[in-house]
């Protein structure tokens, strides 16, 4: 089967690597916004994440004349209300690193016990075609709970500080072949991959 060209709707190194990676299986060829030329910046101003992901990948996939998958996923924490929910790239601030991140959501929870430290890690997936118009999507979630101190290099975002409360482990500590069993973002990629390759099949790409 030839490799179908699929653009990952981010420039985030991290999140085009790990999509990749659970594509890999399926023969596309998967490149990210860091690949192709001109991309453009598509200001995530939705209130959901369906509607960043729908947005992300429907303007990058009309103006690319490409097949685009986009994700937006966050984190909500439950004693936050939710927050930061959407924003939770940029919960402290538009230029946020990871850290001040971690830093900001460790000081907002204080010393709430654990019982109080409910969380879940949320992905919406959306395909779009060259047209722009969304073919497929899918949505999923992973639930645990914020630990009191960052633990395990690997990952990105919270996932230091996101404990899988079934292995008492972080994602940081867990590692990469756990996560994609378990992740917010592996398990909507799971759902969606039947409607990939559909699609793939029935058109030319």
């Amino acid at each position: 089967m030839p490799n179908r060209r699929l653009i990952i709707g981010t420039t985030n190194a991290a999140k085009g690597r790990e999509l990749a990676e659970l594509l890999a299986p399926y023969h596309f060829q998967v490149l990210t916004l860091k690949d192709v030329a001109n991309p453009i910046d598509v200001v995530e101003d939705g209130d959901t994440f369906a509607a960043n992901a729908r947005k992300k990948a429907s303007t990058q996939a009309q103006h690319l004349k490409s097949w685009v998958l986009a994700d937006d996923s966050g984190l909500e924490v439950d004693a936050l209300g939710g927050r930061p929910g959407v924003y939770s790239a940029r919960f402290a601030g538009e230029s946020a690193t990871d850290e001040e991140n971690n830093r900001k959501l460790l000081a907002e929870m204080g010393d709430l016990p654990l019982e109080r430290r409910t969380a879940r890690y949320v992905c919406h997936v959306a395909l779009a075609d060259p047209r722009g118009t969304i073919r497929a999507e899918a949505h999923d979630v992973c639930g645990g709970r914020i630990a009191f101190e960052p633990a395990g290099t690997n990952g990105f975002g919270y996932d230091p500080l996101f404990e899988v409360v079934e292995y008492h482990r972080t994602f940081g500590q867990l590692g990469p072949q756990v996560k994609a069993a378990l992740s917010h973002r592996a398990r909507a990629m799971r759902a969606i991959v039947p409607a990939l390759l559909r699609l793939s099949r029935a058109e030319p790409w």
